[in-house]
């Protein structure tokens, strides 16, 4: 069984490095979620018995249980513990699993007596108070004790004693999130003297054989897990076990030579664990960095020629650089840099100038503000320091007020219903497409006196100015629906520059200047008057072709390299999935 596991470590570290989403502004990092399972299996393996040999030689585990009762039985006649009300007998649907030979289950209580810790709030006037240092739930991890920062409360002196911690006591955790329920630690005395909470329940051993490392590996195995998760009480987003729960946990006690074993076996292998999770945290930041430079070194290119040749040395290397889902967005925003500033492709000079383009965008805008009554607009002359990139000389800026026309509907909310006429919302445009999820719909009436102020088409854009910021997308809706607020629709006076101006948008460096301009705290939105005025660079649109040509292909490469990746780490799924059903069968 131990060489089931240390055979397939590689294997256990790579199987679960699975990125969450490849979208544009993902801070995730390849994750070590791999090593974590692989600590619970070797857990559950552990406290199932199947991690070490059993040796028949060894003495039942009902010998240690007899003591430790009778020592019970003395501390309570000694009034040292409180007699506890009894425990029903354990039931055969409460066993957690088949029991090896010399096991035996017990409740938690029979073997620990258990301590509620300080209650903060209580009347005490009139009484002697000292200020104590104490434990609270934040400071209790699963296996460890954070003593980072540790606050103190006044309690009356004559209850020091009782809610001091000693070496080798249990801390176990009441609630708060569910991964917080259960929480064991073991204290070993890092201070002279401290308390805990009365959210942190305190286990004390009864003899000096009984292994508390034992208990916190049940505790914070899979079965005690599972057994809290299914005995506590859940409020909004907050769960908590209360003391009788606690008590009632069913523990299995293996034989106390077995019990050596596998205690110092977990350890060697947890060891292990933690070398291979250094191992991995430095791959990862070496390979980061290495990404981070190459791919720097292609966004600062100065010409397109700069480009292909920068290009053509990572290219070399693609299968070895390429390897995670956020390096591959990461190149997919180096694509996107090196489009929108001309050195993706190179320039023509046979194209019609920009400035051609621009006059056709000018002479759409004249006329619907003659036909129509368009009133988007903004400023039309724009300085140097307004220009935030370096293009190529060919190119023109263009305000985005000027570009398109701004359809809006902030406001109130349309009634929605369970069908009708679909509605898109913030929540539908993404960085980059539009999805149908959530499907929300009004009624036929509803959306006559709600779009008032224009409908969108096929083509053109759809933009969140707000929750989220910077969100883009081109419709490709065939069926009527309507906008709803928070989502702005881009009408543009030239239709084919759509593609090209997502791009734009999507890349960082405009992402950037929506930041700057933006305002609030917590959720920063951008106001229309001001997004109007940010000036945005027009390619020939010959050019602007090229690259929207150029950036798909690359794109189609990324996406291609992700699935691979997925697939890979699917079939590494699987394969972990079986050495587990393998090891636990």
């Amino acid at each position: 069984m131990n060489s089931l596991i240390t055979d397939n470590l590689d294997l256990w570290a790579s199987a679960y490095t699975q990125k969450s989403s490849v979208g544009r502004g993902s801070n995730n990092k390849l994750n070590l979620h791999g090593i974590k399972q692989l600590r619970a299996l070797i857990l559950d393996l552990a406290v199932r018995g199947k991690l070490v040999p059993q040796d028949s030689n060894d003495e039942p585990a009902s010998v240690l249980l007899e003591k430790v009762a009778i020592e019970k039985v003395r501390l309570i006649d000694e009034g040292k513990i409180k007699k506890q009300k009894a425990l029903p007998a354990i039931t055969d649907d409460e066993q957690p699993f088949i029991l090896p030979a010399g096991w035996v289950l017990v409740r938690f209580e029979d073997i620990v007596d258990i301590q509620s810790g300080i209650t903060k709030g209580r009347k005490l006037v009139g009484r002697e108070l000292e200020s104590i240092p104490y434990l609270r739930v934040a400071n209790v991890q699963r296996g460890s004790l954070d003593l980072t920062e540790i606050k103190e409360v006044e309690i009356p002196v004559e209850e020091k004693e009782k809610y001091k911690v000693k070496p080798r006591d249990l801390l176990i955790t009441e609630g708060g999130d569910w991964d917080k329920v259960g929480r064991t630690a073991i204290w070993s005395g890092e201070l002279p003297y401290i308390a805990h909470q009365n959210h942190v329940f305190k286990a004390r051993l009864f003899l000096d054989e009984q292994s508390e490392q034992w208990l916190e590996m049940y505790l914070n195995g899979p079965i005690a897990r599972e057994y809290f998760a299914g005995s506590s009480k859940q409020t909004t987003n907050l769960a908590s076990i209360n003391k009788t729960q606690l008590r009632s946990c069913v523990i299995a006690i293996p034989p106390v030579e077995e019990k050596n074993r596998i205690v110092a076996k977990v350890q060697e292998l947890m060891m292990l664990c933690d070398q291979l999770e250094q191992q991995q945290a430095d791959s990862i930041t070496a390979h980061e960095t290495l990404v981070d430079t190459l791919l720097a070194s292609l966004a600062n290119s100065k010409t397109v020629t700069e480009t292909t040749d920068n290009w053509s040395r990572i290219a070399d290397h693609f299968d070895t650089l390429f390897t995670t889902e956020h390096s591959i967005n990461k190149l997919k925003q180096t694509i996107i840099q090196l489009a929108v500033t001309g050195k993706l492709v190179p320039q023509s000079s046979t194209d019609e100038s920009a400035d051609v383009l621009l006059k056709s965008i000018f002479a759409e805008q004249s006329r619907l503000f003659h036909d129509e009554k368009l009133k988007t607009k903004a400023a039309l002359s724009i300085s140097d320091e307004e220009k935030y990139l370096s293009v190529p000389d060919s190119w023109a800026f263009i305000r985005l007020g000027n570009i398109a026309k701004f359809i809006d509907y902030r406001g109130k909310t349309p009634t929605k219903q369970a069908d009708g006429i679909r509605l898109i919302t913030a929540k539908n445009v993404r960085f980059g497409y539009i999805s149908l999820q959530p499907a929300e719909f009004i009624s036929e009436t509803e959306y006559d006196s709600w779009m008032t102020r224009g409908f969108p088409r096929v083509g053109d854009l759809l933009f969140t100015p707000e929750a989220p910021l910077g969100n883009v997308a081109i419709i490709d809706i065939d069926e009527k629906f309507a906008l709803a607020q928070r989502a702005i629709c881009f009408q543009l006076h030239e239709k084919q520059c759509a593609e090209f101006l997502k791009l734009m948008i999507m890349s960082p460096v405009f992402q950037q200047q929506l930041q700057h301009n933006a305002t609030g705290i917590t959720a920063k939105g951008i106001k229309a008057a001001r997004l109007k005025e940010i000036p945005v660079p027009q390619p020939p649109m010959e050019e602007q072709h090229r690259i929207v040509s150029k950036v798909k292909d690359l794109m189609l490469l990324c996406d291609q390299l992700v699935l691979s990746i997925r697939q890979s780490q699917q079939t590494n799924m699987h394969l972990a999935d079986a050495i587990v059903e393998q090891a636990l069968a």
